[in-house]
């Protein structure tokens, strides 16, 4: 095997296993400095009434706490990406971008179709929008013709909450019900 400049064990059933590493090339994106909004937000805290930019913080530690790693990125010019979260298994992982949407009104169906739209042009997998609010039918719709897109709205972003940080944050009730069809989860 000299001629490949390869070593060939004496005993191939000895070798060592080597993990796979994914490499992502994050280098698509403008992160921002990482802001620890969770210390100060408590059960009293209702996500509604937090700005924007802390919103978009919380979601990716939330998104940290299930054991991802995670970047929020510059509100200049990210493309509508709120937040990058890596899931590093070699065999399951990915990039997954994640749009935050601080809303009390029903998101629509052209939500969806812009965050797949960045969801090819960065080369994510996967594609996560979590809302204060709730969805539109025709979002849940979308989502699921594409198969690559994640809605979480209001109630199963306070589950997460609970479940991840041990945290029962208030979510403020949207100013009518959701008529949109919830999936079966």
């Amino acid at each position: 095997m000299e001629h490949l400049n390869a070593l060939v064990s004496h005993h191939p059933h000895l070798v060592e296993a080597v993990t796979p590493v994914r490499d992502f090339d994050l280098a698509r994106f403008a992160f921002t400095a990482s802001v620890d909004v969770v210390a100060e937000v408590d059960s009293r805290t209702d996500l509604t009434k937090i700005t924007p930019t802390e919103f978009e913080h919380f979601v990716r530690q939330l998104l940290e706490a299930r054991g991802l790693q995670g970047w929020t990125t510059n509100q200049k010019g990210d493309d509508g990406v709120d937040a990058v979260v890596v899931n590093p298994d070699p065999l399951i992982g990915g990039l997954t971008i994640v749009q935050a949407k601080k809303y009390t009104r029903v998101l629509g169906v052209n939500h969806i179709r812009e965050l797949v739209g960045a969801m090819d042009e960065k080369r994510a997998g996967r594609a996560v929008l979590i809302t204060t609010s709730w969805f539109s039918s025709g979002c849940w719709t979308k989502a699921a013709e594409n198969g690559r897109v994640e809605l979480i709205e209001g109630s199963g972003l306070r589950a997460l909450a609970q479940q991840h940080l041990g945290m029962d944050v208030l979510v403020a009730p949207p100013t009518r019900q959701s008529r949109g069809r919830r999936p079966n989860r």
